[in-house]
């Protein structure tokens, strides 16, 4: 019954194309475009380029578990031709020489549920969970620290890249969804009462002055960009574009900061009221005589945070004598603490928005590349909307959206097979905001208006957009293509935020205010797009025609994987042979008997009876 199905899903993909797709897909990627973007975006022909991937590995080593993560690049150089494709050039003995960064932590299996967010409990923020089993096997089989080193190690390396001045990378590359993740970093350090008993960044001393939870919130949500507009005043960015607002222009009373952010409405003009109110009771600001201004201990809180990442991530990755005996350790207060995965978390998040930062700063172009997706925002969110706010040129009902294939990836594979003669690779989707995906038609189908998509919260718009590209076909069979991949890349104001490009929707909050949200959508495959082109030309040049594995991926990535593989290797190997050595070393005979478990034994001894003599 699933694959009949799915045979009827297909077979409504025929027609998709003419009837939407082909306003939608781009096929043409000039080189000359591509070249002038280069020159004038980069200010260079020539760049330097890094594709950035991770691995992580774990194993249990008696009553301690050893966690391995580490981020790799493979580095080379890229040069714009007016007249053809931009030619690669890839660093000689990138695994021997190339840059990476690595961790390793022993810890012992009792302590991982006072380390590790997957056993924390909100409810019971100061309690291990009892409603968790933790048994060894379940604490060893559920702990996400290698995970979260191999995350934090990805991002560090590609701030570290683009921070580097001397190494003037200009085109980043990184193995995953860039507004997904975001969104993923938010969630998972969105749970404030977990903070101040479960992080221990919280009070560490920066320019001697220790770390509240004022300045954690703050730099959760430090995203901006006067050019963008960002943060937005609105919803829950509200706050913080108070925040920025006051620390750019210094004191302002309330009709000015109104004036500022261009509020006119009785109810959003509240809201703002409401905000004041909040951020001087928690001290963020001080008012005198109805004038605010940004208490003058968090004027200099993103510079603060970012030194604390800064030393938190050199000393884990870098340091030759580390002050404590485990590197998932800091000094606060005299005293040893874990990091937990909760701050790891939060660097993480503090180390996305430095990229960002540093980005935006120096015309460094970041595209995040992700393989397998099961992401529907473009068939679940982003059609609907064009569709009921009359943005596309043809009607698209709700039915023929429901019979297509669930995941955007299958449509778009499958409409580009079922149309090689119509759609031919490399193309691209047009670009549209990473925010869409958080939000849905209106609910009471008013054109103009949009909901979001849980608890009525919309992302934070005009940051990253999103497409979907396919940049290969074999030269004997035209039905070989490559897989779809999903690209998302950062937005860059001076190409990207242009009146053409904006949309504008109205959301309307519980209590009645009507708030407006400005989003970046290239409407159809007419609209010019030089960061598309410039990005496609990239993504295409760097597909390799002679590697069946990474038939239409990208080959710094793959270079990437590899390198990591091959570190994941060797460590692997390290462990484990220091683990046979323990094994056989009979003067340790009397302590791996009462150190092993159980299963380690039962397995020791089931191995040898089955051993042929």
């Amino acid at each position: 019954m699933q694959v009949l199905d799915y045979e009827q899903r297909f077979s409504s993909l025929k027609s998709f194309y003419e009837s939407l797709l082909s306003n939608l897909i781009k096929m043409d990627f000039p080189p000359k475009e591509a070249y002038e973007t280069a020159k004038e975006f980069f200010g260079a022909t020539s760049v330097r380029f890094a594709g950035v991937d991770g691995t992580m590995y774990s194993r249990p080593l008696f009553d301690l578990m050893v966690f391995f993560g580490g981020a790799y690049a493979s580095t080379g150089t890229i040069t714009f031709s007016e007249d053809k494709l931009p030619t690669v050039e890839y660093d000689e003995r990138t695994a021997r020489h190339g840059t990476g960064i690595s961790s390793v932590v022993p810890i012992y299996v009792n302590e991982i549920p006072d380390v590790d967010q997957a056993f924390f409990e909100a409810s019971q923020p100061d309690e291990i969970s009892l409603g968790k089993p933790l048994t060894e096997e379940s604490i060893i089989n559920n702990s996400t620290v290698a995970n979260w080193m191999m995350t934090f190690a990805e991002y560090y390396l590609a701030y570290k890249l683009a921070a580097d001045i001397e190494q003037n990378i200009r085109v980043i590359l990184l193995d995953r969804s860039l507004s997904i993740e975001r969104a993923s970093l938010l969630y998972d350090t969105s749970k404030r009462v977990l903070w101040e008993v479960k992080s221990n960044i919280l009070g560490v001393k920066v320019d001697g002055e220790p770390v509240d939870i004022n300045e954690l919130t703050i730099a959760r949500q430090h995203v901006c960009n006067e050019n963008l507009g960002l943060p937005p005043p609105r919803a829950d960015y509200l706050r913080y574009a108070i925040i920025n607002l006051l620390k750019q222009k210094g004191a302002l009373s309330k009709k000015q900061i109104l004036t500022e952010f261009a509020i006119k409405d009785e109810k959003r003009a509240k809201r703002v009221e409401r905000s004041l109110r909040h951020l001087v009771k928690s001290s963020v600001l001080t008012e005198k005589n109805e004038v605010y201004t940004l208490n003058r201990k968090y004027v200099n809180t993103w510079e603060r945070i970012k030194k604390l990442v800064v030393s938190v991530g050199d000393r884990f990755f870098f340091a030759e004598n580390p002050e404590t005996a485990n590197l998932m350790k800091i000094v606060k207060d005299g005293k040893e603490y874990w990091l937990t995965t909760l701050d790891i978390a939060l660097l993480t998040l503090f180390t996305l928005h430095m990229l960002m930062e540093e980005c935006w700063k120096r015309h460094i172009l970041l595209i995040g590349v992700t393989k397998d997706t099961a992401a529907r925002d473009f068939k679940r969110q982003l059609i609907p909307i064009m569709h009921s706010n009359d943005l596309l040129e043809t009607a698209v009902s709700r039915e023929t959206l429901e019979k297509l294939p669930n995941t955007d990836r299958m449509i778009l594979q499958s409409a580009s097979i079922l149309n090689t003669e119509k759609i031919t690779p490399p193309w691209s989707l047009i670009e549209y905001d990473s925010a869409f995906r958080t939000v849905l038609p209106d609910k009471q189908n008013r054109k103009g208006y949009i909901s979001g998509a849980i608890k009525n919260k919309i992302g934070l718009e005009k940051t990253f957009l999103k497409t979907y590209v396919q940049l290969s076909q074999a030269k004997t069979d035209k039905m070989l293509r490559s897989n779809v991949l999903l690209v998302d890349r950062l937005v860059y104001p001076e190409y990207d935020y242009k009146p053409e490009n904006i949309v504008e929707f109205w959301n309307e909050l519980s209590d009645g205010t009507k708030e407006p949200v400005e989003m970046i959508l290239f409407m159809d495959r007419n609209v010019p797009n030089r960061i598309q082109n410039l990005t496609m030309n990239v993504l295409v040049a760097m597909t390799p025609p002679n590697i069946p594995e990474a038939f239409g991926h990208n080959t710094p990535l793959f270079i990437a994987d590899k390198i990591a593989k091959w570190n994941y290797g060797q460590f692997k190997r390290v462990v484990d042979t220091t683990a046979e050595w323990i094994l056989n070393n009979h003067k340790l005979r009397r302590f791996i008997f009462y150190m092993s478990t159980f299963r380690e034994r039962r397995t020791a001894i089931e191995a040898a009876r089955r051993e042929q003599i």
